[in-house]
């Protein structure tokens, strides 16, 4: 009977299958960065995410065989979809197409839209791609500066602050994967103002970096050597690599851990580097896990035992300064977690320990009484989530021996096929400590905050979707720019239309309030007051035929402060996309015009950038920004892309500031990268 019903769903889907086909030809992964995320920086490194990407749009993820590893790694599938996905292969049996996912409760078109590219049923062709017996291999050299000579480059005198190398960036990637088994990851990096075969870089590049996976060793179900992310719970205790907050997509407010994964991304910090791995018995995994690594700081060696002032975490070692913060310190940290599954609960416990070769002191403002100081921080982790019916449940409870605690509850719950919410409550005492936490909030220290989140999805009709949230938060201590505690608010709300073939109209409201200082001038008093950030976007992204596609950004933003004029900032631009039908040639291009009176009113916007350098480019006073990508593919395996972006400000005779000066009113970048697939 179970066969039964699956082949008449099988014919339904055949039905549909004409009108949603030519959807999974391409996946906007511009709209998916955005989605999770408001504002980042515009330097973050977004590769670790593109690339597990684009590898699965590349070998789809089985909906036969995986455990929602592989899906949560992509980040856009709320956990309770999860769950209902492989609860429904349980009760059904296995898929026999993909569109059987139409048939779970809350996959709507949208998220079915998204998913589609990156799965399959059943195995890869054996023929598929198969080259020296099931290795793929990859190689990709990057090259790039910014064309005008900066302030830094300029100066001579030793004696002063300046860049000891020269303007260009280099990197370069080895990948090579054997039948997703075994994986070796190789990163090499130098970025722009570092010094090549020279000074601490005598071996070249600032950044070396390399990982070995093995999966599927038996009862290990991951073991990786070298460079690794571990991410558990809710990430207050531990969270290595991007953790994104809060975005469109409102139910992701729920964080998912995978657990071991390799660390590819060419960012510097926030990652771990020795031996970790995953033992499965039954019910339960058990991760230990090691690392020993260099890190950058302000390190005092003529006391005794060595201080560490400052932690440094930009990953940049251009000028003296950094130079000397380079490596300056060693963190050994070591641990392990305790996982155990039953059904849809899931408990997890994690225990770890860092320990500095340098005694690290807290700062001497007020605001940083309650910062962590000594060698050795141990912290404590319980997490837990449950799905029951129509909620996920979920939540972690995280200490810090030295003193405080951290707690996040929340859940998320399908009210009606059409209507999802997500609530989640955190508290992190001013005095929680970690080196490694990224619990969900308004700042990413996890520590001094308070709030409650509440996130609503309608799917209205169709093609029409409306995601809202609230956020209320306060700061129980003192913070960056507030000398007293305080509080603020951040509502959200959008609405889009969706042509699953053609493209998208969307409407976006955000509001944000928060309390900063403020000392009026020639008055005596001093205290907060309140500041109000309000913004509207609209975009449309249009598919106009097969070799063709446009999108088109209008944004404004008004931001209000107690006894202060009204600032204002906006931003247009236009998008081209135009491909062969071959493939053979890509190329995509952007016109934008903005201004923003003050760095208040910065606007960030999503840049379409080569093969794994997407990132967020800011907006800020007044001008003209333009760019153009292109891809070339010279033969099967050998591709190359370059790029050309300039910001151009009229009427000015000096952009930037510091070392980043540049004389004029324009600065331009380039950039050429060649990926050699064997």
């Amino acid at each position: 009977m179970k066969y039964c019903s699956k082949i008449l769903l099988f014919m339904g889907y055949l039905i549909g299958m004409t009108c949603m086909a030519q959807t999974n030809e391409k996946i906007n992964l511009e709209a998916l960065f955005e989605s999770l995320s408001e504002e980042l920086p515009e330097d973050i490194d977004l590769s670790e995410l593109s690339e597990k990407w684009y590898h699965y749009l590349k070998h789809p993820i089985d909906l036969n065989k995986t455990d929602g590893t592989e899906i949560a790694e992509l980040q856009f599938i709320d956990p309770l979809l999860l769950q209902r996905l492989i609860e429904h292969r349980e009760v059904s049996g296995n898929f026999i197409h993909v569109l059987e996912l139409q048939s779970i409760d809350g996959f709507t078109e949208r998220i079915v839209n998204l998913l589609l590219p990156f799965v399959s049923i059943g195995e890869e062709s054996s023929l598929k791609g198969l080259k020296f017996a099931g290795l793929e291999q990859e190689l990709m050299v990057r090259y790039g500066r910014v064309l005008e000579k900066a302030k830094g480059y300029q100066i001579i005198d030793t004696g002063r602050s300046r860049y000891l190398g020269d303007a260009n960036r280099f990197a370069v990637r080895y990948r090579a994967n054997l039948k997703d088994k075994i994986r070796l990851a190789i990163n090499m990096e130098k970025d722009a103002g570092e010094p090549f075969f020279d000074r601490k870089q005598k071996l070249g590049f600032d950044f070396y970096g390399m990982s070995l996976s093995i999966k599927r060793l038996g009862k290990l179900r991951n073991v990786v050597i070298g460079d690794y992310a571990l991410q558990f719970g809710q990430g207050l205790s531990l969270w290595n690599g991007l953790g994104f907050g809060k975005g469109g997509l409102v139910q992701n407010a729920a964080r998912q851990g995978v657990g071991v994964k390799q660390y590819t991304s060419l960012n510097e910090t926030n990652f771990m580097r020795g031996l970790a791995g995953t033992l499965h018995i039954q019910r339960l995994e058990i991760t230990p896990y090691f690392s020993y690594r260099s890190i950058d700081g302000n390190v005092n060696k003529l006391i005794e035992p060595p201080v560490i002032m400052t932690i440094a975490n930009s990953g940049l070692h251009r000028t003296p300064t950094e130079q000397r913060y380079r490596n300056a310190a060693h963190q050994m940290t070591y641990g392990v977690n305790l996982l155990w599954r039953r059904n849809r609960l899931k408990i997890g416990v994690n225990i770890n320990q860092s320990r500095l070769n340098v005694q690290k002191l807290k700062g001497t403002n007020r605001r940083q009484q309650y910062d962590f100081e000594g060698d050795e921080l141990k912290n404590i982790s319980v997490y837990t989530n449950y799905t029951v019916r129509n909620a996920h449940l979920f939540g972690e409870y995280a200490s810090s021996m030295d003193g405080g605690t951290a707690l996040l509850l929340g859940s998320i719950i399908s009210l009606h096929p059409r209507l999802s919410s997500a609530i989640l409550f955190r508290d992190y005492k001013k005095d929680f400590h970690t080196f490694y936490g990224q619990g969900f909030g308004e700042s990413n220290n996890t520590t001094n905050e308070q709030g409650i989140y509440a996130g609503l999805t309608y799917q209205l009709a169709r093609k029409l979707v409306w995601s809202n949230y609230v956020d209320l938060f306060r700061f129980p201590w003192l913070k960056y720019q507030a000398d007293t505690p305080s509080a603020g608010a951040d509502f959200f709300s959008q609405l889009s239309y969706i042509w699953y073939k053609k493209g998208q109209l969307s409407l976006r409201y955000r509001h944000r309030l928060k309390q900063v200082n403020y000392q009026g001038l020639g008055a005596t008093e001093t205290g907060l007051v309140n500041t109000g950030k309000q913004q509207v976007r609209t975009e449309f992204q249009y598919l106009l035929n097969y070799n063709w596609t446009i999108r088109s950004r209008a944004e404004f933003n008004m931001v209000q402060k107690e006894y202060e004029e009204n600032s204002f900032g906006y931003m247009f631009y236009q998008d081209v996309f135009w491909k062969l039908k071959t493939g053979k040639i890509q190329l995509n291009a952007r016109i934008a015009y903005f201004q923003a009176d003050t760095y208040d009113n910065r606007i960030y916007a999503y840049e379409n950038d080569v093969l794994y350098a997407s990132g967020f480019g800011m907006y800020h006073t007044k001008g003209w920004r333009t760019y153009m990508n292109v891809r070339y593919r010279i033969s099967n395996g050998l591709d190359i892309w370059a790029k050309y972006g300039v910001y151009y400000y009229p009427g000015r005779t000096m952009i930037g500031s510091g070392l980043d000066e540049i004389n004029g009113n324009r600065k331009s970048e380039i950039k050429i990268q060649l990926r050699w697939q064997l």
